[in-house]
């Protein structure tokens, strides 16, 4: 029995065009899988980020708190200081007051470091 050719081909394109179907899925699989490991990567720098500012606030508001009591601690009379000498914990900060020389005194809050001068009490009447 001979086909007409034009059967064999109708048939034979139609083996093609499913075959076809296979392939754009398993593409269409693919991308969405690239799609998706691109997002993931994208949500983990995001994440990132966000983890990166949140401890940088962090450190500001220490940074400004030990600002304040060094600023505090400038403020006080020599007399004062004296009582001081020595490292003191104030709140979550070691207070460290030195007295390298006669008049001056070397006060270190965290990392911040500052050195006042205070001059000793005249005995005048």
């Amino acid at each position: 029995m001979d086909v007409p050719s034009a059967l064999v081909w109708i048939r034979s394109l139609g083996l093609h065009v499913r075959a076809e179907r296979g392939v754009v899925l398993v593409e269409v699989l693919v991308a969405v899988l690239i799609l998706g490991i691109a997002g993931l990567a994208l949500m983990e720098l995001c994440g990132g980020g966000l983890r990166a500012t949140i401890a940088a606030e962090a450190r500001e508001h220490e940074q400004a708190d030990a600002e304040r009591l060094l600023s505090a601690y400038t403020l006080l009379k020599r007399t004062e200081l004296d009582q001081r000498l020595g490292d003191r914990r104030v709140g979550p900060y070691v207070v460290n007051v030195q007295r390298p020389e006669r008049e001056l005194y070397r006060i270190a809050v965290a990392d911040l470091v500052t050195v006042v001068q205070r001059d000793e009490p005249s005995n005048a009447p």
